[in-house]
């Protein structure tokens, strides 16, 4: 007797119960593919995900209690060897962003022809990454320029001392003067000269502009948590 090839388990999540009845046929009329659990909103596709061990998730991006997004994040996280494949009604490239940021390894919009999310589901269950062609400029460009801002928010950070970016944290983090000195055990004196100071070195006016500098590019958090990419960076710069 012929062994009969392993079949590739699916999670499907949407919302709409139609929807997944009709890409069950669908992806089942494949012979090397086979829904094993569906879920409805972003929390039951996590369990499910736990539950099932699939080898694919397919997960609508606008899921209900836990966005498609959030609920690939979680999978990812507790069910490594599920690859996740982000399924949109809109060609977003800040999702696509968004989802390759928690790990997703595939994107596809309900509008694509049914191959191409054939195709996804295969790629992805062999290890692959794929994505849109189209959307491609678009995601090399976004970032790019999250690259370049940065570069040119640790650029900024050189010009501190430890302690002054320790302040510019604990001010990113909405802390007064008081809070500062409280937990950095200076008199409060010490702490707005600190402020001073740091708002004069980035060239700003108020501790909102300085939070804006570097909300967005994540590089305050990186060094929050150690992250030797911006050590190295910081350290080169500070020189």
């Amino acid at each position: 007797m012929v062994e009969q090839p392993r079949r590739v388990r699916l999670l499907l999540a949407d919302e709409q119960a139609l929807f997944r009845e009709a890409m069950r046929v669908v992806l089942e009329s494949e012979g090397d593919l086979k829904v094993v659990a569906e879920a409805r909103d972003g929390v039951q596709a996590v369990m499910e995900a736990e539950r099932a061990a699939p080898d694919v998730a397919l997960l609508d991006a606008d899921l209900p209690r836990c966005d498609g997004v959030s609920a690939a994040n979680l999978i990812r996280e507790r069910v490594p060897a599920c690859g996740v494949v982000i399924v949109s009604s809109v060609e977003s490239s800040h999702l696509l962003e968004q989802a390759l940021d928690v790990g997703a390894r595939g994107f596809v919009t309900k509008s694509s022809p049914l191959s191409d999310l054939l195709s996804v589901t295969r790629a992805v269950y062999r290890g692959e990454t794929l994505i849109p062609p189209n959307m491609l400029g678009d995601l090399v460009g976004r970032w790019t320029q999250r690259r370049r801002e940065q570069y040119e928010a640790v650029w900024l950070l050189s010009k501190l001392t430890k302690r002054e970016r320790e302040v510019l944290g604990l001010l990113i983090d909405g802390a007064g003067t008081e809070a500062i000195a409280r937990s950095l055990v200076i008199s409060p004196q010490t702490a707005r000269t600190h402020v001073q100071n740091i708002l004069s070195k980035l060239g700003v006016h108020s501790r909102l502009e300085a939070a804006a500098l570097f909300n967005d590019s994540g590089v305050l958090e990186g060094l929050r948590h150690g992250s030797p990419t911006w050590a190295r960076s910081l350290s080169r710069l500070s020189g």
